[in-house]
């Protein structure tokens, strides 16, 4: 199925950083887009509607037919940025100052942000040095502490804190060449050194567990000696409330069990940097319809954006398209649509296009 009409394509990734007076990204036709939920949510619809009115009344502005794209897909991170979201499997959010967001593609990270996953989530976060973290469903990242350093080494410091789900970090053997590491990951009361590794690890009520694929890193444990871990496939295992259990090598079949929990699932609806396929959830002349619509995706961690439409003489008058886009694929688009449907906020049968 296609959406009735040719969406404007967009550039520009949603900018946590912006405040209330923050210039609009903008088509490469030059046309603004506009996000109702950024910065203080109030105050931006307001503008919002004043601003659609006055695209709408302006003559020749918007050819029939056509959109204002208010969805945009993700740009590809600034060369400057520390670490950003490549990749999400929604529902997924970013909290930062006490503010909760749906995670997005291309959304920059800084120290002090938390990056959450629901049920059925997973994200993917780039590094400035090159390394990857991968945070399986149900899941919370925080960045306590994310430094870099640029120079003829780019040198990743800092303190990421697992709160609850799997995570995996890798940094591949090419990227070691001209980066190093000063990390220290926490799974609860276990804390793993890195300095150039591929780990995975996970945090539950009844245990911590950390499992070396490649490399090495130094894993602590409160008052319990470090321990030294330089075997790939070996893990490390600590169940609340009693002393580690040996160090291990860890069963193939156990470890493909433990990979696939930060892994996206095929056709589950991936978000990526770049991504052109959009599922339409919502198409409506009414305005606070549209928004109600918005607000309650958005709230449920799924990354929506209003299109607004111009009349034609069969239907004359401004319509709202409430939609999720940046999907890597007709499959992954139709993958979310089946998701959606029964979703608070979808009306009648999502509809798959770009």
């Amino acid at each position: 199925m296609t959406l009735p009409y040719s969406p404007c394509r967009t550039s520009g990734a949603p900018d946590l950083d912006a405040g209330e007076d923050a210039e609009p990204a903008r088509t490469p036709g030059g046309e603004p887009t506009f996000n109702p939920g950024a910065g203080r949510p109030a105050l931006r619809r307001r503008r919002l509607l004043m601003l659609l009115s006055s695209l709408l009344s302006a003559p020749g502005l918007l050819p029939a037919g056509n959109a204002l794209a208010q969805s945009t897909p993700a740009r590809t991170a600034p060369a400057r940025a520390d670490a950003w979201v490549s990749a999400v499997q929604m529902p997924g959010w970013i909290e930062r100052a006490g503010v909760r967001e749906p995670l997005s593609p291309g959304a920059v990270l800084r120290a002090g942000d938390v990056v959450v996953t629901g049920a059925g989530g997973r994200a993917l976060v780039r590094l400035a040095e090159g390394s990857t973290v991968k945070l399986g469903e149900s899941g919370r990242l925080a960045f306590s502490d994310l430094r870099v350093s640029r120079g003829a080494t780019t040198v990743l410091a800092g303190l990421f804190d697992i709160a609850q789900g799997a995570f995996r970090f890798t940094t591949a053997a090419v990227q070691r060449r001209n980066s190093a590491r000063d990390l220290q990951i926490r799974i609860s009361t276990v804390t793993a050194g890195v300095r150039g590794t591929d780990l995975w690890g996970r945090g539950t009520a009844e245990r911590e567990i950390v499992c070396l694929i490649e490399g090495s890193i130094t894993v602590t444990r409160g008052s319990e000696a470090p321990i030294q871990m330089s075997e790939p496939l070996s893990f490390f295992i600590a169940p609340v409330g009693a002393p580690a259990l040996p160090v291990a090598a860890v069963d193939p079949k156990q470890l493909a069990q433990w990979a696939s929990e930060t892994e996206p699932v095929a056709g589950a609806g991936a978000a990526v940097e770049g991504g052109r396929w959009r599922v339409s959830v919502l198409r409506s002349a009414d305005q606070g319809e549209a928004l109600k619509s918005y607000d309650a995706l958005r709230n449920a961690g799924f990354d929506a954006r209003i299109r607004t439409t111009r009349g034609t003489d069969a239907a004359p008058g401004a319509g709202y398209d409430v939609g999720i886009g940046s999907l890597s694929s007709q499959a992954e688009a139709r993958g979310l649509a089946a998701r959606l449907a029964g979703q608070a906020g979808v009306t009648g049968e999502p509809l798959v296009g770009r």
